[in-house]
């Protein structure tokens, strides 16, 4: 699929790292956050519609697209950090957050993290569901991929590559339609800079095994926000069975399949997406943080299950890996 021209791109720097953003419209924000390797280019299809009723603000996070690409924490605590700074120097106080896959992780840590300025959340074939995730991407936490990527990012090799999958996506063969999206984020491989850095953000959430970072332990917070859940019924990178998880972890949130569509729902189907998110922000109300609300659910933490409870086992930890962005 080709790109849709994108809006004007921004800069702004934070902690002396420039960071990329575009911005369209007016009214309530929506702060879009692409998946790894990807840039804030993934969002123009629907870029424009979203606009037509809100503020649109799309970052390259850092160490993608034109973003800086420094030696840094690329863990999604930080990434989260980044986009409280960045909202903040940007002058905006709350906002509907969307994140796709990896962006998607970022998006719940997000509202985990600073609840008191995100009204609602959308995730969109997100990380953090489940431990299941394309070979592909295990494969980046592997000892060698930084060299055996530069060789294939070789500019030959790369441009017959992307070439060539971006012909097979347009081959209308429904297991090759994300290859476009590939073939851009094989391209970015070209740097090495953005090769490091998505190594060191893959390894901060997949091991070998799969995911690693997960929000089960946290999913009962949702109470608080409202929240839905959008996947392709076609997703070959994270499997479509990760919406149900969604689901059961958080039954008050809302779940949108969409038929014929894979990992990049809001590329394969813009004007559905586009409505889907516009439907969800007219027919909820924004969370508006409360301290003390806030502090009874941490201290109720995460229903026990009936087999912890038999092991004797103590409830989960509801502060999991992120004690630090307890909020005040």
């Amino acid at each position: 699929m080709t790109r849709s021209s994108s809006p004007h791109v921004e800069h702004v720097t934070v902690h002396g790292h420039r960071r990329a953003y575009v911005r369209a419209g007016s009214g309530p924000v929506v702060l879009l956050l692409h998946g790894l390797g990807c840039d804030h280019t993934t969002w123009s299809s629907v870029i424009d519609s979203l606009a037509r009723t809100h503020t649109v603000i799309a970052p390259d996070l850092l160490g993608h697209g034109v973003s800086d690409k420094p030696r840094a924490d690329y863990s999604v605590g930080g990434y989260a950090n980044g986009m409280r700074d960045l909202l903040t120097v940007l002058g905006i106080d709350t906002a509907t957050v969307v994140g796709h896959s990896f962006g998607g992780g970022v998006a719940m840590q997000f509202a985990y993290q600073y609840p008191e300025r995100t009204e609602r959340l959308v995730l969109v074939a997100s990380g953090g569901l489940g431990p299941e995730v394309n070979p592909a991407i295990r494969a980046i936490t592997t000892p060698g991929f930084h060299q055996v990527m530069g060789v294939l990012a070789a500019p030959g090799l790369r441009h017959a590559a992307t070439t060539t999958m971006r012909v097979l996506a347009r081959s209308g063969i429904s297991q090759l339609r994300d290859l476009d999206e590939v073939a851009t984020i094989y391209d970015s491989f070209k740097d090495p800079r953005a090769r490091a850095a998505i190594r060191h953000v893959v390894r901060a959430v997949v091991d070998w095994k799969g995911q690693i970072v997960t929000m089960a332990d946290r999913a009962y917070l949702t109470e608080a926000m409202p929240m839905c859940v959008v996947w392709g019924a076609d997703d070959l990178v994270i499997p479509v069975s990760h919406a149900s998880n969604a689901s059961a972890l958080a039954p008050t949130a809302r779940v949108e399949i969409i038929p014929n569509a894979g990992h990049f729902p809001h590329r394969d189907h813009p004007e559905r997406f586009a409505k889907i998110v516009r439907d969800f922000i007219r027919t909820t109300e924004p969370s508006h943080y409360d301290r003390h609300r806030w502090r009874d659910l941490l201290h109720e933490g995460a229903p026990v299950r009936p087999a912890e409870a038999r092991a004797g086992e103590p409830p989960v930890d509801p502060l999991g890996d992120v004690r630090h962005a307890t909020p005040a």
